[in-house]
């Protein structure tokens, strides 16, 4: 018999090895780490065999009962279905009690998109902060991820595209700069990196990784700057998107740029745009 909390680390373990990142796994145990503690306040179940369908009924009713949206419910219950199903097939349990717990029914937002008046703004409010320009113009020029500004490397960046290595799920691939983009990643690179002994291109003053924690706390400080409610730092790349989708980019080059594992992903900002028809052009727009 093992208990709940041997079997997340094991469960963890499992994870690191099959390459999820940090921030996944420490958003796995987040979520499972919160059935636990439920588990062994109310129901004073701390085994993993002890564990029954209704236990996770009654979490999933506590979450609703303290005001978790149903999106955030159906991220901890996917969590939690992906630990049981583990130990399931480790032999951990026989059952796994989390299969018949169902996902509560949500929609999903929309995507949001800045205005043009809105990405100048942001423009104008780091124009001075030469690193900061350079990830804005990254994410709004070339759709890039976070994570993917957070993990470039200066072996990853050529004359004309950068090159995003494999991580987590997603493969390799090549991504273009428009004029933009390359001029302030050139002009950070040249004027505030300098010749830092860092493999990694974005880097704190101090000559470490800038974290995606970092950037985002960065580029939120931009937006307050320049006025701009309700947005995410995931919202430059969303522009992104839709821009090129507007520029009648075809959508499979659109997907493939932006590292879409399935063209459907990117389908969905087609609601977005008031021309629906696809041409033949294959030039990135420069926003």
């Amino acid at each position: 018999m093992i208990t709940l909390v041997d079997a997340l680390n094991q469960f963890s373990k499992s994870l690191s090895s099959n390459g999820k990142s940090i921030n996944t796994i420490v958003a796995y145990k987040g979520d499972i780490n919160q059935l636990i503690r439920f588990l062994l306040d109310k129901e004073k179940v701390e085994n993993v065999e002890a564990v029954t369908v209704k236990s996770i009924e009654s979490f999933k009713k506590d979450l609703t009962d303290n005001g978790y949206t149903a999106k955030s419910i159906s991220r901890k219950l996917n969590s939690i279905k992906n630990y049981f199903s583990f130990l399931k097939t480790e032999g951990k349990c026989d059952i796994n009690p989390s299969s018949e717990v169902k996902h509560p029914k949500y929609e999903n937002e929309a995507p949001k998109i800045l205005k043009a008046v809105e990405y100048r703004s942001l423009r104008d409010a780091c124009r001075n902060d030469i690193r900061a320009t350079a990830i804005v113009e990254l994410m709004l020029q070339a759709g890039l991820r976070i994570k993917e500004i957070e993990n470039m490397k200066m072996s990853d960046v050529k004359d004309n595209e950068v090159v995003i290595e494999t991580y987590e799920s997603h493969p390799t691939r090549n991504v273009p700069l428009n004029n933009s983009a390359k001029m302030a990643l050139k002009r950070y690179i040249e004027e505030i990196r300098g010749e830092s002994k860092s493999k990694n291109v974005f880097i704190t003053k101090t000559g470490r990784i800038l974290l995606a924690r970092n950037i985002r706390s960065l580029l939120d400080r931009y937006f307050t700057k320049a006025d701009i409610k309700d947005i995410k730092v995931n919202d430059l790349r969303n522009t992104f998107i839709v821009y090129q989708l507007k520029a009648g980019v075809p959508i499979d080059v659109v997907s493939q740029v932006c590292g879409h594992k399935r063209i459907s992903t990117t389908e969905k900002y087609l609601d977005l745009i008031d021309n629906k028809e696809e041409t033949r052009g294959i030039k990135l727009k420069e926003l």
